[in-house]
């Protein structure tokens, strides 16, 4: 498979086992792209390629043939405006980045942070590149939550990781610093989360929530605080926060769920390691990053 990073063209060969299948079954059954998708390349500037030459999802393939999909441009939604701040890049394919995000940075605008968000800074890297495409956040953190997201370089693909994300087949661990001394060297927190009445932004563990399952596992106990590794089942907005503070043990910096900001001015909460199979290039990945100053700082 060969891609053309400008124009996220994407290409096969096709081998003896897909020939007499119709572009559109090989396309649909074969490899994942849509109906919708297939829509939008014939009538927003998309092209098939068959041998060089254009076709239709209705030509047949045969055994040797080179099949080319160039998927239309995408462009930034109104408003995005791209902007020149660094990016942390730690992995790049022709499908997907590997962020570490710093703290304190939004991954997308909002009315309180219409700029400075990884969002504005992916636009301006795609632009220097010549990256014909917008955002798309397959894993995103909280303003204040550091580490590790995926990003997807076009619609399709991440189409593909949303998939395998509802699957659960991206494995993600975060490292936290929460108040207490935890008391079990491991454990499970099964309780279902919630929005909080009369908060827009506020989540609690209540009976009618959704689902939610955190596993933990201590890593170092402190004087009076506790470094912790933690996996998520599920991915319900807050859920580590949630869970921590529903045990007894908020996250130290988060003021919103019971935590104190007398040593860092945010939650402790790192993105630390994702790993992942690559459907595009059909082989498992995975990649962590250290904690950052400020929370080091927590626990030396």
């Amino acid at each position: 498979m060969v891609v053309d990073v400008n124009a996220f063209q994407l290409k096969w060969t096709i081998e003896k086992e897909h020939a007499g299948m119709l572009i559109r079954e090989f396309l649909l059954e074969e490899k994942g792209i849509s109906r919708r998708a297939l829509t939008d390349i014939k009538f927003k500037g998309g092209t098939i390629l068959l041998n060089g030459h254009p076709v239709t999802v209705r030509a047949v393939l045969e055994e040797g043939d080179c099949l080319a999909v160039q998927f239309p441009p995408e462009t930034p939604s109104c408003g995005m405006k791209g902007e020149d701040i660094p990016l942390d890049i730690i992995y790049e394919d022709s499908f997907i980045l590997i962020i570490n995000k710093p703290p304190f940075m939004p991954s997308i605008p909002s009315r309180e942070h219409p700029k400075g968000t990884l969002a504005n800074a992916l636009i301006h890297y795609y632009e220097k590149i010549g990256l014909q495409s917008t955002v798309h956040i397959v894993n995103r953190l909280d303003k204040d939550t550091s580490g590790l997201m995926i990003i997807a370089k076009n619609r399709f693909v991440h189409s593909l990781f949303s998939l395998e994300q509802k699957n659960k087949r991206i494995e993600r661990t975060y490292e936290a610093v929460v108040h207490g001394l935890v008391e079990y060297d491991s454990g499970t927190i099964d309780a279902p989360i919630g929005r909080k009445e009369e908060s827009i932004i506020e989540r609690v563990v209540r009976n009618d929530g959704q689902d939610a399952i955190t596993h933990y596992r201590v890593i170092k106990r402190l004087k009076d605080r506790t470094l912790v590794s933690l996996k998520l089942e599920t991915g319900r907005t807050h859920q580590i926060r949630v869970h921590m503070s529903h045990i007894g043990h908020p996250l130290v910096g988060d003021d919103l769920y019971g935590g104190k900001k007398d040593w860092i001015e945010r939650q402790a909460l790192h993105s630390k390691y994702v790993r992942f199979y690559h459907p595009l290039l059909g082989k498992e990945l995975e990649f962590s990053t250290p904690l950052p100053e400020d929370m080091k700082n927590l626990i030396t």
